[in-house]
């Protein structure tokens, strides 16, 4: 299959804002099975809640014009960026869509500035890309019971992009 290629998404189309919901819903089904918590906030947004979120979006598309994935994030007004959601169709997985759509971002989008993410702990594929992306991992933190969070950073003057770094300790 042809790599997807990255575009910026304009979520007041019904059909794209559609197909972003459904790929949110349908990915952090599969990372609350890896982290053993179903109350991830996403998965019980409705779609105009989602709409209403103050983020940028861009999305992986294939070749046949079919959204594979999307990254969401917010600008902090030092220039700061904190990435909210980074979500692949499940149909999608191990092909290499969130790293096109990091590596992307991080490139092209918002180069050279402090990045900062979390996600849940146990959730192994996440956790590894941020790594091999130069991500430092910060302190684990436990926002609910029986849910635990690690928290991720990429300074301003950041790493080489798949450069893989030791995770911090928690």
């Amino acid at each position: 299959m042809p790599s997807p290629h990255v575009r910026p998404l304009d979520l007041g189309d019904d059909t794209t804002a559609a197909a972003v919901h459904r790929i949110g819903r349908d990915a952090y089904a599969v990372e609350a099975e890896l982290i053993g918590f179903d109350g991830i906030p996403a998965l019980r947004e409705s779609l105009a809640e989602m709409r209403a979120q103050e983020l940028r979006w861009v999305g992986a598309v294939s070749e046949g014009g079919e959204l594979a994935g999307f990254l969401a994030w917010e600008e902090a007004p030092d220039g700061a960026v904190g990435i909210d959601r980074l979500c692949v169709a499940p149909a999608f997985f191990r092909r290499g869509v969130a790293s096109l759509l990091l590596r992307h971002a991080l490139a092209e989008l918002f180069p050279g500035r402090p990045v900062q993410v979390t996600t849940g702990a146990a959730n192994t594929p996440a956790v590894r890309l941020y790594e091999a992306l130069g991500f430092t991992r910060g302190a684990d933190f436990s926002p609910a019971p029986g849910l635990t969070m690690a928290s991720f950073s990429r300074p301003t003057e950041g790493r080489p992009t798949g450069r893989r770094t030791r995770p911090g300790t928690s």
